[in-house]
């Protein structure tokens, strides 16, 4: 199986969804792009299972990059405008603004053969745990939240965010600090 491509002009867009689609746990390799020529190139370098990408890119609209691509690859069009006519079988469309599920949803439909689950994760190290310890004992004093309560907070904003739980600590240890 080969990797997902996610293609946007703005390269924080890319990393963002790149980063949700990592941290949902259906696929290992995903590579970000800010231009249809990258995405080519990358199609020809590699195998890729998906490309994810918006209406326009920086040199190329998404019709240009499908025309282009290899006729069985799978194309997910993230656009605000689901009023396009499209006709062809390898193109999704997921209507932006769009929940994480929604996005992790559609990957799965939408790779050959169905979602692969990375490796299981590490046990995280002590020091992690403190780290997490600390910003739920944080969140617990300043907002009089509960042990769970404040773990749901970290787990929420973690995935809201497209952060693992420990960057997600990190950052309320920060704020909480300043």
């Amino acid at each position: 199986m080969g990797a997902i491509l996610v293609a946007m002009p703005r390269h924080e867009d890319s990393s963002r969804i790149g980063d949700i689609i990592r941290q949902s746990d259906i696929w290992e390799e995903v590579f970000v792009c800010d231009t249809g020529s990258e995405v080519l190139r990358r199609i020809e370098d590699m195998d890729i299972s998906l490309v994810v990408c918006t209406r326009k890119l920086r040199d190329m609209g998404f019709e240009e990059l499908h025309d282009y691509m290899p006729a069985s690859m799978n194309l997910l069009l993230l656009t605000k405008d689901v009023q396009i006519g499209l006709f062809s079988s390898n193109i999704v469309i997921l209507q932006m603004p769009f929940k994480t599920s929604d996005l992790i949803s559609s990957i799965k439909m939408v790779l050959p053969g169905g979602y692969r689950p990375r490796r299981e994760k590490k046990a995280r190290s002590p020091g992690d745990k403190l780290t997490i310890d600390k910003a739920k004992l944080l969140l617990m004093e300043r907002n009089n939240m509960s042990e769970p309560e404040a773990y749901r907070y970290l787990q929420k904003n973690s995935m809201d965010m497209g952060r693992t739980l420990l960057e997600t600590a990190y950052m309320i240890l920060s704020l909480g600090t300043g």
